[in-house]
């Protein structure tokens, strides 16, 4: 089944009110449990006083989101917009040495937030992983490179480490872990990019500059050594027609998101309620499957948001960064489910990819993704909650490959090929409705707690069946369709059917109209069309 198989009009327009309805459903529950519970003692640490003029509380319990938006955006601000000044009048003055002086206002900024010990530690694992990179021994570089993200990951070398960090500000903790493990993931990138150079080696300077490009420096996103390198040091600086106005922009719609999710968080606690378990347990069905929902959705809200911040400055300076992560409301598969794009780019390039060949081996595409989710677990940090996710996603993932060969084997190919287009969709957006649901299972244990996520699970597949798990199921299936009607318009405005040639002369014979008939019936050709 393509992915341009349509469905009638009336029948997305059902699904779109359907999930407009439990969207609201869902967000009223939310915002009823919030409001009568405002003021209960758990709440206390991190529901605050918030904009006096709504007269409401405001939830605080994401640390990350408090810390880019409401006490350190103006340090944040400040140095990226010095960025952006430094690098708008390098551009003017000396635009063959940008991106040199890109570094040294990085060094600086680095330098002036962390202390001169900071960027002594930084350079020397810089000079080891570019030392072993000139041997040009891929697996090495590599083994070298997880051994030096370790350090960070387990005592005693990471209180070492933080020992090389002055100062005692609230940020300090943040900015070493982010610069360090950034570092290192660009580090290893510039060194398998070296090995596979084959007349000679980088300089060194090139991985300085690739590294301490600041807008990326402490919070990422990670773009790899060779898109950096071909981007940064292009001659043509010239811009796309409209691309100053898309960048202002898209600058606008993260300063009118951050105002939003500000709004919401007054109204709906969705952060700080999984975190008690007493009152989840009081809770309707439909308010824990909107909360399990809506932190998935926040969550990639606050990656769009912060990733789009940085990304747009880097923009700016001729860059094209890796995109935010895709939305979770999007996802029904585990190949597009991305925590983050940019590391995923990374390990699809260096481990995925390379490990996997073409994926269509199962047992090659079982060791990949092992290995892929090993370099996971070390970047997340070995956990038990990590490691869980690490095993369902992994799992996930493979089973959709054994899932698809299975049934792409006689007789279910040829039951697929006997219906009609658009019931084989109906009937793939069944199977996917599980799938969506095993994804939002398993990110949840990411995000909140393995408790929360077990008492979601509980209620919709067992102690709410069959009620609460049908409707639920069908909701998610008028999703699933609603997707696939938004990927279907966005394939055929990429990749438009060829329309039939225009209607012959009036003076032709019939044999002429009838051959040009024949010949306008469109030929699909499989290598052209695209797989679901």
């Amino acid at each position: 089944m393509g992915i341009k198989a349509a469905l009638p009009k009336y029948e997305i327009y059902f699904y779109n009110v359907v999930l407009c309805l439990a969207m609201f459903w869902a967000a009223s529950w939310i915002f009823e449990v919030s409001s009568s519970n405002a003021n209960r003692r758990t709440f206390k640490p991190s529901v605050k006083p918030g904009w006096y003029y709504f007269g409401r509380k405001m939830d605080t319990a994401d640390f990350e989101w408090m810390m880019w938006f409401s006490r350190f955006r103006e340090h944040i601000l400040f140095a990226l917009s010095g960025h952006v000044l430094f690098a708008k009048i390098c551009s003017m003055l000396a635009p063959q040495y940008r991106s040199l002086l890109y570094m040294v206002y990085g060094v600086l900024a680095v330098w002036t937030s962390m202390g001169w010990t900071y960027v002594t530690l930084i350079l020397s694992h810089c000079i080891l992983l570019y030392s072993i990179s000139l041997v040009k021994i891929r697996w090495l570089c590599f083994v070298t490179g997880l051994c030096t993200l370790a350090t960070f990951k387990c005592e005693p070398f990471v209180s070492w480490q933080a020992g090389f960090v002055e100062g005692d500000f609230e940020l300090r903790h943040v900015l070493f872990y982010g610069g360090c493990g950034f570092t290192i993931m660009r580090c290893m990138s510039f060194a398998l990019e070296n090995c596979e150079r084959k007349d000679g080696n980088y300089n060194i300077l090139e991985l300085l500059k690739y590294n301490f490009y600041l807008p990326f420096f402490y919070f990422g996103p990670i773009m790899t050594f060779d898109k950096f390198y071909v981007q940064v040091n292009r001659s043509d600086r010239t811009r796309k027609e409209w691309e100053m106005w898309n960048i202002s922009v898209h600058g606008l719609i993260h300063l009118g998101v951050v105002i939003i999710v500000d709004v919401l968080f007054h109204f709906m606690y969705i952060l700080t309620i999984p975190t008690d378990m007493k009152l989840l347990k009081h809770l309707s069905d439909w308010a824990l499957v909107g909360l399990a929902y809506f932190n998935l959705v926040y969550d990639w809200v606050k990656a769009a948001v912060m990733f789009g911040v940085i990304n747009t400055i880097s923009r700016l300076d001729h860059l094209d960064p890796p995109k935010p992560p895709k939305c979770i409301t999007m996802l029904y598969v585990f190949a597009e489910t991305h925590f983050d794009r940019g590391i995923n780019d990374w390990l699809c390039k260096y481990v995925y990819d390379y490990l996997g060949g073409k994926h269509k081996n199962v047992l090659e595409e079982l060791v990949a993704t092992l290995c892929t989710f090993g370099v996971a677990i070390l970047w997340l940090g070995p956990c038990k909650v990590v490691l869980l996710w690490a095993f369902f996603n992994c799992f996930g993932l493979n089973f959709e490959l054994w899932t698809a060969r299975f049934f792409s084997m006689e007789p279910f190919a040829s039951y697929e090929m006997a219906m009609s287009e658009a019931m084989s969709r109906r009937i793939r957006a069944i199977f996917n409705t599980f799938n969506f649901w095993s994804i939002v299972l398993y990110n949840v244990l990411a995000l909140n707690s393995l408790d929360f996520a077990k008492l979601v699970a509980k209620r919709v597949l067992l102690k709410g069946f069959p009620v609460t798990t049908i409707i639920a199921m069908f909701v998610t299936y008028c999703l699933i369709q609603v997707i696939k009607e938004r990927e279907r318009t966005q394939a055929l405005i990429d990749d438009p059917d060829p329309l039939p040639p225009a209607a012959p002369p009036n003076g032709t014979s019939d044999l002429t109209s009838s051959e040009t008939t024949s010949d306008a019936q469109p030929v699909t050709d499989p290598n052209k069309e695209k797989a679901e």
